[in-house]
């Protein structure tokens, strides 16, 4: 597949995925006027579209099996994205959120790799603390959400309660995943399939998570260079599109030829021509 191919096919799908996990225009203007409690359903909602959130916790579930070290690694997690998310908004810091989106889906493909037991098989070294990483990354994907509420609305009435409902309905969000995410994983631990298949499963997962750090990393191009990178859905579909246009060989160009000469004759005098 070539590179201007490759870039086509994340140009036209970005709009569905990349665009999906922010805060649409209704979700802006539904904030205005909204209580604490449309608050808990936003981060809900926020938390169970959150693709890249949702695969990182699926690659950290992947392989657990007891219940204490679920709670244990699930507990440093959120954590880790309660302090970002409170702190960050509180504090009005900020990043570009397609960046710290590019860093959360590298998260992804770290917990694909040592899943796959890349650090002992590739790098020859023991894999790191995974659970320092986890509460690590889970400061990261904080700071992701905090740059997502803070596209809000929020104003300073009541400031406090609307991120601490918005948090409240985010863990709500990662519990319902996570319930079925270890329902999913208890019932094909216990068929043949998932020791020959889980090394394919983790594969696919850090390809997912390569695929979102490349789509989010196009949209930072999108906020960047906002002049070579229109964000209207047709325009950006047209410079997609002469992106990877085949370049027409220029016509041609010949030097006029003279016309041939005509050859006649007037009456009965001989032929001659001009």
């Amino acid at each position: 597949m070539s590179k201007k191919l490759l870039l086509f096919l994340i140009g036209i799908t970005l709009p569905a995925v990349a665009f999906a996990h922010g805060m649409s225009e209704a979700d802006q203007a539904a904030a205005l006027a909204a209580g604490n409690f449309e608050f808990i359903k936003l981060g809900a909602s926020h938390m169970l579209t959150g693709y890249d959130h949702l695969l990182f916790l699926f690659g950290v579930m992947f392989f657990l099996t007891k219940f204490k070290e679920i709670v244990k690694f699930i507990t440093a997690f959120t954590i880790g994205h309660c302090i970002t998310l409170i702190f960050a908004t509180l504090l009005h810091i900020r990043a570009n959120y397609y960046l710290i989106d590019a860093v959360i889906a590298l998260t992804v493909c770290y917990k694909a790799f040592d899943n796959l037991d890349g650090f002992k098989k590739y790098l020859g070294t023991a894999s790191p603390n995974m659970l320092g990483a986890v509460f690590g990354f889970g400061l990261i994907h904080g700071f992701g959400l905090s740059t997502r509420l803070q596209q809000l609305p929020l104003g300073h009435d009541g400031l406090v309660m609307k991120i601490l409902s918005f948090n409240v309905g985010v863990e709500f969000g990662q519990i319902a995943a996570l319930l079925v995410m270890g329902f999913v994983l208890s019932q094909w631990r216990h068929s043949a399939s998932f020791t020959k298949f889980s090394k394919v499963a983790n594969v696919a997962l850090m390809c997912a998570g390569g695929l979102l750090f490349l789509m989010q990393m196009h949209g930072y191009q999108h906020t960047r260079y906002s002049d070579d990178f229109p964000l209207n859905k047709d325009d950006h579909y047209h410079v997609h599109q002469d992106m990877i246009a085949p370049i027409e060989p220029a016509p041609l160009v010949t030097a006029p030829t003279e016309p041939e000469p005509s050859v006649h004759s007037h009456g009965d005098g001989p032929a001659h021509s001009h």
